[in-house]
């Protein structure tokens, strides 16, 4: 028999949120993204656009500005889609790194969604 494995579904990191979705931001993604809900996203400083965390650029990116509510994939063009910006709690085990991140990139990427009111919880 095989194996099936689900992935994240939209919002299921999610512990707790704030009132009337205060806690969630539509924001502009780069193209040709392949995301899953639960990335931690940066944003680039040039444009603003959104994506994936990557710690070693130099660009933006490399500072967590949030994280993906629901899966998302762009085309050449861009899109629009849904982060988590501020004021929630989220379960760490269902968030997305970065492959190949070290532990010093996740405390500073952790510290910086503390520094948006986004709490790490353990189950």
């Amino acid at each position: 028999m095989s194996v099936k494995t689900e992935s994240v579904y939209t919002g299921e990191f999610l512990v707790s949120e704030g009132n009337n979705t205060i806690s969630r931001e539509q924001v502009p993604f780069a193209a040709n993204l392949t995301m899953e809900p639960g990335t931690v996203v940066g944003k680039a400083s040039a444009d603003g656009v959104y994506s994936a965390l990557d710690p070693d650029a130099a660009d933006g990116t490399e500072t967590a500005a949030g994280i993906l509510y629901a899966g998302k994939v762009t085309d050449a063009s861009g899109g629009d889609g849904v982060i988590i910006a501020r004021l929630a709690e989220v379960v760490d085990s269902l968030l997305i790194w970065p492959v190949g991140i070290t532990d010093e990139q996740k405390t500073a990427a952790v510290d910086q969604l503390t520094g948006l009111d986004i709490i790490l919880r353990t189950e």
